[in-house]
């Protein structure tokens, strides 16, 4: 059978295992929709957490980086690891001991203040909405290829399949929901991982294989003598002209420490992990859940730096110095969606694959009357003449970060069933994501916004069908960011996660560790730190793309690190105005000494 038809197939039964779990285990009380009651086993909560930290970055987006990156990619692995530990030992325990729903009630009680719980409403939704702009966008780069539709069209059909099962089921179907979206998406990324480490060096573990010595088979199928595979991958770089893959890249060190940093604190505060260590029934299961997440995570994070060598080696010894004719039927398919692309520069008919990029700005392709894209003279996709080369750089090709690990399996040439699976693991990946930050934006409007500030008397059936509608709402704003993104899936959820880093982390930190934490000093420090951020990552992205370079940066720090100068500003801030304003009331500080120690002392 087809790609299409095996496409189909797969990813038509884990939609109809997700809605007819979200149809089992939908809500019927605000506690269900908000927490689950707080009744989810820790293994189960261990892999719905993973499912929901493992978002579209992680499955379709990191091993990309890491790919195209080298060694510099790593620190999305690094930042996104590290924070999970820090999550799980810093915060969760104290959190779940607190009791609440959502990040804005903790704000709102433990800084007295009302005014502090809609700032930190305004923020939850500020964050949730740039992160799930990545998860849809990964739900369009998927079904665009795999089931040949526009990317615009792939993301109304995500927005649909969320919409169903996070207003329907609430916590509680989204959290039986991801159980089998972990399940799904962590053997679509070991299955091809295990085949291609097989194929290139006869090691079925992947961890292991990439740093092995290529087989005979595998050095035959890459052309390529014998030898470590990551050698041989490190002697194609230089000779293409790149840095070596396991050595320095192009970006500063303070750059690389930045973004691993602020991707770090921002996992620490980023309310759709958090709220997940409400649903367990006691404190000793949040921990427990905790440390099953953390297992969980790490298989598919201790494979994602194989992925990214298997996918990078393949993909250059595939294409490069091919004319377009003997081309790879992977890249073929994927220039159909406009995310992959060619231009012969030198007009000597062969793609070269060098540095620098190929074009400036967003793809675009040439389409006649009838809507179809036009044909160069090797056969080609006809690159919009409105879309300059870049003729300065010998690169001739375009290659989208996220097609990646959704290619891989064609790379390699593995059955088509393999190519479906991989397709229904990346929509498990963005999906699952989508459904938790979607709940955290209902439940910051139904519950913190309308239940505790507006109608404080609204009853609770009220305040469910709120909860839905604010779900509903989300979900066409999310889509509306999945077709017009501001970037590719990991580099938006790097802003997500600074702009996590410099309102949360901070006032949760201190919350939690000092008691004399003011209200004032709270509110002026989430202001300040996501102000300079966002006007950050704003005036680079947005306002002015052409001089965001690194010579023009604060310090050289790019916009997806700036959140850990962020983070340092409202560090400061709520300090400083903590000390010039009146101390906590006495109440609220036995509260903060309380969530440190067991009830018994």
């Amino acid at each position: 059978m087809s790609i299409l038809a095996w496409t189909w197939i797969i990813v038509g039964i884990s939609f109809a295992l997700y809605i007819g779990i979200a149809i089992w285990a939908r809500a019927k009380s605000t506690g269900e929709f908000y927490v689950a009651a707080k009744q989810v086993h820790p293994i189960a909560n261990g892999m719905a957490t993973g499912a929901d930290w493992m978002s579209a970055a992680s499955f379709i987006s990191m091993a990309g980086l890491i790919s195209f990156l080298g060694r510099d990619g790593a620190m999305y692995l690094m930042g996104w690891t590290g924070g999970y530990v820090l999550l799980a030992m810093l915060l969760a325990p104290y959190l779940r001991k607190y009791g609440k729903y959502t990040v804005p009630m903790f704000v709102g009680e433990r800084y007295y203040s009302q005014s502090a719980r809609v700032v930190a409403v305004i923020c939850a939704i500020f964050v949730s909405f740039t992160y799930v702009a990545g998860q849809m966008r990964g739900v369009g780069v998927v079904f665009s290829r795999f089931l040949e539709v526009d990317i615009n069209t792939g993301v109304l059909i995500g927005m649909a399949i969320v919409f169903f099962y996070a207003v329907l089921g609430g916590m509680k179907g989204i959290t039986y929901t991801q159980v089998a979206q972990y399940c799904v998406l962590i053997f679509a990324y070991l299955i091809p991982a295990i085949f291609i480490s097989i194929m290139l060096t006869n090691n079925p573990i992947p961890q292991l294989g990439y740093g092995s010595s290529l087989s005979e088979a595998g050095a035959k199928l890459l052309n390529t003598d014998a030898g470590y595979l990551l050698d041989k991958l490190n002697g194609i770089q230089k000779d293409l002209g790149f840095p070596e893959y396991t050595g320095r890249g192009s970006k500063s060190m303070i750059d690389v420490f930045m973004i691993t940093f602020a991707l770090m604190v921002g996992t620490a505060g980023l309310p759709h992990i958090i709220i997940r260590f409400f649903t367990t029934p006691t404190i000793k299961g949040a921990r427990a859940s905790a440390g099953w997440a953390l297992l969980f995570i790490a298989i598919l994070y201790t494979t994602a730096p194989a992925v990214a060598s298997f996918a990078r080696i393949n993909m250059i010894q595939t294409i490069n110095e091919k004319t377009y004719t003997e081309a790879p039927s992977w890249f073929k398919n994927w220039e159909k969606t406009g995310l992959a692309a060619w231009k012969d520069k030198n007009g000597d008919g062969k793609i070269q694959y060098a540095p620098g990029n190929a074009f400036a700005g967003k793809i675009a392709f040439e389409k006649d009357s009838l809507g179809a894209m036009k044909t160069g003279q090797h056969g080609e996709k006809v690159v919009s003449t409105k879309q300059t080369p870049i003729e300065k750089s010998k690169n001739e090709i375009y290659i989208d970060n996220d097609i990646i690990v959704l290619a891989n399996p064609e790379i390699a040439k593995l059955p088509a069933w393999v190519v479906a699976l991989v397709a229904a693991g990346g929509l498990a990946a963005a999906l699952s994501t989508a459904a938790g930050l979607l709940l955290v934006i209902s439940s910051s409007i139904s519950h913190d916004l309308i239940k505790n500030v507006i109608s404080k008397n609204i009853s609770e059936k009220k305040e469910l069908m709120w909860a839905r509608i604010a779900a509903g709402f989300a979900v066409v704003v999310a889509g509306y960011f999945g077709i017009h993104p501001p970037g590719f899936v990991a580099q938006v959820v790097a802003f997500a996660f600074g702009l996590a880093a410099s309102s949360f982390f901070p006032i949760i930190i201190m919350g939690i560790f000092w008691k004399k934490t003011t209200k004032e000093g709270a509110i002026t420090g989430m202001l300040t730190g996501m102000g300079f951020t966002t006007a950050y990552i704003i005036y680079f992205k947005f306002m002015h793309p052409e001089l965001n370079i690194d010579k023009n940066w604060l310090w050289g720090i790019s916009p997806e690190g700036i959140g850990t100068i962020g983070m340092l500003i409202n560090f400061a801030v709520t300090y400083v105005v903590s000390k010039m304003t009146k101390e906590p009331p006495a109440e609220v500080q036995e509260m903060v000494e309380s969530l440190r120690y067991p009830k018994s002392v």
